[in-house]
């Protein structure tokens, strides 16, 4: 069991305030989800029993309450042979003083979709950075968020049951558990078979080792640069080291 410094204490967040705007978006949402569980699909067998990959966008799809007609028909095209092929690509930039953004996408089309994201840097006051130009300052983890046990419960059960974790907390009432991204379904196997069953969180994610704090104008154009990167058809993740509540 490992409980590090700089992880204890990290919030979530940025991930629940994407998950609070999906009602807004609720057609995009299904759209880039259908498009994730058909590209897990076809990474392995189309089954979640045997397909990690698959497993993992499943579980975060549930706790966006994807619709099960939405899943069967991605999962459906898989099966059926398609052959569509999307590449998985990944974006670093800057947004308004000191903000950093990663930004993960699934395209048919590499040449549009850096088009795309490169101009929505542009016209949004950002700028687009290399490979590499801000990750360093993300860590990648595994995030399961929940309130049906206490912290303590939970850190106590998995240390019986020989988890390894990178942190137990508590954080705005809930339990949350930070681990490393390659533990996903050995950490989410032990929470379920604990009794946790449902999940405000449960998925893998880019969280920053450090947050920046923005003035109301700053905060004003980060958050349309945001907006313009998560409407990209292309886009799926958009990670950012903004603290959202300051």
């Amino acid at each position: 069991m490992k409980r590090e410094d700089e992880i204890m204490g990290r919030k979530w967040n940025n991930i629940k305030e994407k998950k609070a705007q999906k009602d807004q978006n609720t057609s995009r949402i299904y759209a880039k989800f259908g498009r994730e569980i058909y590209v897990a699909a076809r990474k392995g067998e189309p089954d979640p029993e045997t397909n990690q990959a698959l497993r993992a966008v499943l579980d975060r799809a549930k706790t966006y309450s994807i619709p099960k007609h939405i899943v069967d028909k991605a999962i459906d095209k898989a099966k059926g042979g398609d052959d569509e092929t999307f590449d998985e690509l990944r974006y670093e930039g800057f947004g308004p003083n000191g903000s950093m953004l990663i930004v993960d996408a699934l395209t048919n089309n590499v040449n549009r979709t850096a088009s795309d994201v490169r101009a929505a840097f542009g016209k949004n006051g950002g700028n687009m950075g290399v490979s590499g130009a801000v990750s360093y300052m993300f860590d990648s983890v595994s995030v399961f968020v929940f309130t049906e046990f206490d912290s303590e419960e939970v850190l106590v059960y998995l240390m019986e049951n020989d988890v390894d974790v990178n942190d137990v907390t508590t954080e705005n009432e809930f339990t949350v558990v930070y681990g490393d991204p390659q533990s996903f379904h050995e950490i989410k196997s032990a929470l379920d078979e604990m009794g946790v069953g449902e999940y405000e969180v449960a998925e893998q994610s880019m969280l920053a080792q450090n947050e920046v704090a923005l003035d109301s104008a700053d905060r004003e154009q980060f958050e349309k640069l945001v907006d313009a990167l998560d409407d990209l058809e292309d886009v799926s993740n958009v990670y950012h080291n903004v603290n959202l509540e300051s």
